[in-house]
C-alpha cells in the first residue's frame, strides 16, 4: 500500500458511502436549530428554552455514539449506519405526525441525536480501508458530511415558510435518508482488516489513557464548537441583529460553509504539516476570532469573524482525526464513539452557555468570550503535551511515522 496514491490504496465506493450518510445524517441532526425561530411562532420561548431545544439533539447524539461505537466494533460499520438511519427516521415522523408540544418536542430533539451519532459508524467505515498516511484525509473527506447542515440552514425556514408549517420539513427529511439507506445498503462494504470484538472491559480500559482524554478535550472544542455554532446562530442572528427567520438562516449558512468545507482540507494540511502543528493555529485562530465577536461589531464583520472562526474549528475537525487512529489504531472504532461524544458534549454546552448567559446578562459578550478562553486553553494543552506525543506515536509536526507504534 505504500506505493499506492490515495485514490488507489482505499475503497471509494465505502468512502462515498459514509460521506452520503454522514452529510444525511448531520442534515438531519441539526434540524433544530433554524427551525427553532419559527417553531416559536407555535410554542412560545425564552432564551434558555430555545438553548435547550437546540442543544437537546446534540446531547442526543453524545450519548448514542457510545452506543453505535461498540456496535461497530462489533457488528462493523455497514451494520451499525444501516440501523442507524432506519431509528433515525422514527424522530421525523413524530415530529411530522404527532407533535403537539414543547415537551414533546424535546424528547424529539433528543431523538434526532441517533442522526449525530452517525460518526461512530461513518469515519471507520471510511477509515479502515486506507493507511496511516492517508488518514486525515479519508476521514477529512468522510467527515465532511457534516456539509450537511448546510443544506438544513439554506432550505429548512425557506421551506416551512412556503408550505406554512415547520412540520412538513421533517416529512421532507424522509425522501433523502431513505435514497442514502438505499445507495449505503448497496455500496458500503466493511474493510477486510476489522478488528476483532473485545469485550466491554477491553473498551472500559482505553479510558485508562489520558491520551483518550486529551483527545476527548481538544475533539470537544473544534467538533462541538461547529456543531454548537451550528445550532445556535440562527438564534443568535435574530435576537442580536433582528433578522428574519430565512435571513438568519441564510447567514448562519455563510458560516457553516466555511466548517463544513474546511474540514477535509484541515485533515489533508495535518497530512502534510502535521496534526499537531495544524491544531495549535487552529485554535489560536477560532480563540482570537471568538473573543472579537464578543465586541458584538457590525453584522457585516460578525459574519466575516465567525466564517473564520468555524473554518478553524472545521479544519480542526480534521486535525484531530489524523492524530487519533496514529494513537488507537485497532480501537478506532470505540475511541471513535468516545472522542466524538466528547464532541458531541462540547456542542451541548455551548448553546447552553451562549443562552443562559443570554438570559441572564441581556448580552453575548460574556458567552463568546467564554469560547475564546476555551479555545486557546486548547492551544496551550497541545504545546504542552507536543513533546510526549512525538516521542511515542507520531512524527514531527505530528505527522505519521513511516512504521507506526502499536501505541495501544
Amino acid at each position: 500500500m505504500e506505493n499506492k496514491g490515495f485514490w488507489q490504496s482505499g475503497h471509494k465506493p465505502s468512502l462515498f458511502s459514509a460521506f452520503l450518510y454522514f452529510d444525511v445524517s448531520f442534515m438531519i441532526w441539526v434540524l433544530m436549530g433554524p427551525l427553532v425561530i419559527v417553531i416559536m411562532n407555535d410554542y412560545p420561548m425564552d432564551a434558555s428554552q430555545k438553548a435547550n431545544l437546540v442543544a437537546l439533539p446534540i446531547l442526543g447524539g453524545s450519548i448514542l455514539r457510545l452506543v453505535l461505537g461498540f456496535l461497530t466494533d462489533y457488528i462493523g460499520p455497514k451494520r451499525t449506519g444501516q440501523m442507524g438511519m432506519i431509528i433515525t427516521m422514527v424522530p421525523l415522523v413524530w415530529a411530522w405526525q404527532f407533535v403537539d408540544s414543547l415537551n414533546e418536542l424535546y424528547y424529539v430533539g433528543l431523538l434526532l441525536g441517533m442522526a449525530g451519532a452517525s460518526f461512530a459508524a461513518a469515519l471507520p467505515l471510511a477509515s479502515r480501508w486506507y493507511p496511516p498516511q492517508y488518514q486525515g484525509l479519508a476521514m477529512g473527506i468522510a467527515g465532511a458530511g457534516n456539509s450537511g447542515t448546510v443544506l438544513t440552514t439554506l432550505f429548512a425556514n425557506r421551506i416551512a415558510e412556503y408550505f406554512g408549517s415547520w412540520e412538513i420539513v421533517f416529512a421532507f427529511a424522509l425522501i433523502p435518508i431513505t435514497i442514502v439507506f438505499v445507495v449505503f445498503s448497496i455500496f458500503a462494504k466493511d474493510s477486510p482488516n476489522q478488528p476483532a470484538p473485545k469485550k466491554l472491559g477491553d473498551y472500559a480500559a482505553i479510558l485508562k489513557y489520558r491520551d483518550t482524554w486529551l483527545f476527548c478535550i481538544l475533539y470537544s472544542v473544534t467538533f462541538g464548537g461547529f456543531v454548537g455554532m451550528s445550532n445556535y446562530l440562527t438564534i443568535f442572528f435574530n435576537t442580536e441583529y433582528g433578522l428574519s427567520a430565512v435571513k438568519a438562516a441564510d447567514f448562519t449558512t455563510i458560516c457553516v460553509i466555511a466548517g463544513s468545507f474546511f474540514r477535509p482540507v484541515g485533515g489533508w494540511l495535518a497530512d502534510k504539516i502535521g496534526g499537531i502543528r495544524m491544531l495549535m493555529l487552529l485554535y489560536a485562530g477560532a480563540g482570537i476570532m471568538l473573543a472579537s465577536v464578543s465586541s458584538i461589531p457590525p453584522l457585516s464583520v460578525v459574519t466575516v469573524l465567525l466564517f473564520i472562526g468555524m473554518m478553524c474549528l472545521g479544519a480542526g475537525n480534521g486535525s484531530v482525526f489524523q492524530l487519533v487512529p496514529q494513537r488507537f489504531q485497532n480501537e478506532i472504532g470505540i475511541v471513535t464513539g468516545i472522542v466524538g461524544a466528547a464532541g458531541g458534549l462540547g456542542g451541548y454546552f455551548l448553546p447552553k452557555i451562549l443562552g443562559n448567559l443570554y438570559q441572564s446578562t441581556g448580552s453575548y459578550t460574556p458567552g463568546f468570550l467564554i469560547l475564546s478562553g476555551i479555545a486557546l486553553g486548547c492551544m496551550v494543552l497541545m504545546f504542552i503535551v507536543q513533546g510526549q506525543w512525538k516521542k511515542t506515536f507520531v512524527g514531527h509536526g505530528g505527522k505519521a511515522l513511516e512504521q507506526p507504534s502499536a501505541a495501544s
